[in-house]
């Protein structure tokens, strides 16, 4: 764990702390604090943005009322983020949606965005990330994205680490084959995309 990651982590045990005690500014803080991570990780399930803050909404609330509970066991952002992936699985079961899979408007809206390298950088990245599967997707999120450990993804996801492992392997695997053809280059894999 870096520097930064350790204070944060004590900010946040503190800030879950005072939450326990009832305190309603540390909910505030932590809630602006981890808003827009929790949006792009839940973007990954979804990506309807109703859907999104409803679980927010639910994942923070589930937190306010567990604060006294925490152990310490894993980092409070480890906590928050499997929080938050059972409460979007939840939620996207009780709404009869599945995880995303592929959204094809997807490429004409961002088609409309391109307007720098970055942009399209992301954009370029995005697409391919879109032909992961939801699992594969979540768990290129929480280790790359995020900067989570194999360890604590096994925890949010709640899944043997050799589970998280398989996943992400296969999805550098399906990257590897699918991010040349976006860019116009022929794949050196001839693997066979669902």
């Amino acid at each position: 764990m870096h520097d930064d990651d350790l204070d944060s982590d004590v900010t946040d045990r503190m800030l879950l702390q005072r939450m326990s005690g009832g305190d309603r500014a540390a909910l505030g803080i932590l809630y602006r604090s981890y808003h827009g991570r929790l949006c792009r990780f839940l973007g990954r399930l979804t990506r309807r943005a109703d859907v999104i803050e409803e679980v927010i909404n639910d994942c923070f609330w589930i937190a306010w009322q567990k604060a006294g509970s925490f152990h310490g066991d894993s980092r409070v952002s480890t906590w928050l983020m499997g929080i938050a992936y059972r409460s979007g699985l939840k939620t996207l079961r009780q709404y009869g949606d599945a995880p995303v899979e592929d959204d094809p408007r997807r490429e004409e809206r961002s088609a409309v965005h391109d307007l720098d390298e970055d942009r399209e950088l992301r954009d370029w990245l995005s697409k391919g990330l879109d032909r992961l599967s939801a699992d594969q997707r979540v768990v290129v999120e929480l280790v790359y994205g995020v900067g989570h450990s194999l360890d604590e993804v096994a925890v949010i996801m709640q899944c043997p680490v050799g589970t998280v492992k398989a996943r992400l392997f296969h999805a550098r695997v399906k990257l590897r084959n699918v991010l040349p053809s976006l860019a116009g280059e022929p794949s050196q894999h001839t693997e066979a995309m669902p």
